[in-house]
C-alpha cells in the first residue's frame, strides 16, 4: 500500500513532454495569496529530489535563484546600459571597447551561474602574456562590477571575480622625460605649429592635458593683478578639468600657477591670432574651433616631435609634465615645490609616479662635514 507523503513534502511526477521526473513543493505564499513553488527536474527520482532541495535550501538561505541563461556577455551589457550614468561618453565608450575585445570575447557565452574562479584565474593569466598590469587591473574591475550588479538583482547566488588576485601582466611603457637640448628643439620646432601656446605652457607650468584642455580665457592673466597685494604676477587659474565632473583630478589640483614669460609671450600671441575670443572661450581648440580632445592634442603634436628630431612613437603630451618635474628637479627645486606645482596633495605621489624624472641629492652630510673640516683647517 503506498504512503501517502506527508505535509510539505511536495509532489513528486513524469513530465512526458520532458522526459523528466518533476519534483515540487510549496515554500510560502505571495502577500496576493498566490503560492511560491520551487521546483526540480532529473533523470531520476533521486536527482529530482536531489535538485529540489538544493533550491529550497536556496530560498531558506535567502539565497535567490538564478536565471538558468543568464550569461556573462549579459551581465556586462546590462552593467555598461545601466551602471555607468556618472561616468563620461568618453569612459562610456572605453570601457565598451575593454569589454567587447577582451571580457565578452572570450568569456560572454559562459552562463553566469557555470563562471568560476578557476575560469577567471585561467583567463586573467592568459591576458598577462600580452597586456599590462594596469590594464589587467581595470578589466578585472569591470568584470567584478559587472557582476556585483547581477549578483545585487539575483542573477546570480556568489560574485567569484571578487575571489580572484590579478597577476602580474607585461610592463607598462615606461615613462620618460626630455633633457634640457630636446626640451629646447621641441619649442623651437613648435612655433610653426597650432599647438605652440599648448605646448609651452603645458612644458614651462606643468599642467595636466586634461587641465589645459578645459582653460578658458577667464582664467587666463596674461597681465597679472600689479595693484594687488601681495601682487600677483602673470598666471593662470587651474581650477578645472575635462573630467565627467568638470573638477579638477583631486583638490589640490585646483590652483593658480605663474607664468613664464615664455608663456605670456606665446598665449598673447595665441590670443591674437584667435582673434581677441571672449573670456568664456577656451583658449586652446581645434583647428574647427571645437573643444580639443586627446586625439587631437597627439596628431598635431606628433609633427612638432619629428621636427625637433625625435621619434614620434616615443613620445606623448603627457610626457611634457614628466619633463617639466625633471627639468625643475636637475636645477635643484626641491620635491616639496615641485609637488606643490603639479597639484599633489603630497610629495607621496610625486615621488611613486615622477621618481624616475626626480634626481634627489642628499647635501646634509656634505655641508656639515664641510663646516667641521673648515673650522679645522
Amino acid at each position: 500500500m503506498t504512503t501517502r507523503r506527508a505535509r510539505g513534502e511536495g509532489g513528486l511526477h513524469w513530465d512526458e513532454s520532458r522526459q523528466r521526473w518533476i519534483a515540487t513543493v510549496t515554500v510560502g505564499y505571495t502577500p496576493a495569496g498566490k503560492r511560491i513553488v520551487r521546483k526540480g527536474s532529473g533523470k531520476t527520482k533521486t536527482e529530482a529530489r536531489t535538485k529540489l532541495r538544493e533550491k529550497i535550501r536556496d530560498y531558506e538561505d535567502g539565497l535567490a535563484l538564478v536565471r538558468d541563461g543568464h550569461t556573462v556577455a549579459d551581465a556586462l551589457n546590462d552593467w555598461l546600459a545601466y551602471g555607468l550614468n556618472r561616468q563620461s561618453e568618453s569612459t562610456k565608450a572605453n570601457y565598451a571597447t575593454l569589454v567587447n575585445s577582451h571580457i565578452v570575447s572570450d568569456l560572454g557565452a559562459r552562463k553566469l551561474r557555470d563562471l568560476t574562479a578557476t575560469d577567471i584565474d585561467r583567463w586573467l593569466m592568459g591576458k598577462a602574456q600580452h597586456l599590462s598590469t594596469r590594464t589587467l587591473r581595470l578589466l578585472h574591475s569591470l568584470l567584478n562590477r559587472a557582476v556585483n550588479r547581477a549578483m545585487a538583482r539575483d542573477k546570480v547566488k556568489r560574485n567569484v571575480v571578487a575571489l580572484c588576485a590579478v597577476p602580474t601582466g607585461r610592463g607598462g611603457r615606461p615613462s620618460k622625460s626630455l633633457t634640457l637640448d630636446q626640451a629646447k628643439a621641441l619649442l623651437v620646432a613648435a612655433e610653426r605649429s597650432s599647438l605652440h601656446a599648448y605646448i609651452v605652457v603645458s612644458l614651462l607650468t606643468g599642467a595636466r592635458t586634461e587641465e589645459l584642455r578645459a582653460l578658458t580665457w577667464a582664467h587666463v592673466h596674461l597681465k597679472g593683478k600689479p595693484t594687488n597685494e601681495p601682487p600677483l604676477p602673470p598666471s593662470i587659474q587651474v581650477w578645472r578639468s575635462v573630467r565627467a565632473d568638470g573638477d579638477t583630478k583631486t583638490r589640490k589640483s585646483r590652483r593658480t600657477l605663474a607664468l613664464p614669460a615664455r608663456c605670456v609671450t606665446a598665449l598673447a600671441t595665441h590670443h591674437e591670432d584667435q582673434g581677441q575670443p571672449s573670456a568664456d572661450r577656451l583658449v586652446f581648440v581645434s583647428t574647427a574651433g571645437t573643444a580639443l580632445d586627446r586625439h587631437n592634442v597627439l596628431r598635431a603634436f606628433r609633427p612638432v616631435v619629428a621636427r625637433a628630431g625625435l621619434d614620434p612613437r616615443d613620445w606623448t603630451p603627457r610626457e611634457l609634465r614628466h619633463s617639466f618635474v625633471s627639468l625643475l628637479s636637475d636645477s635643484g627645486v626641491s620635491i616639496e615645490q615641485i609637488a606643490d606645482l603639479c597639484g599633489h596633495s603630497g610629495t607621496t605621489v610625486t615621488e611613486s609616479v615622477y621618481r624616475h624624472q626626480l634626481r634627489p641629492v642628499l647635501l646634509g652630510g656634505a655641508v656639515a662635514m664641510d663646516r667641521i673640516f673648515d673650522a679645522e683647517a
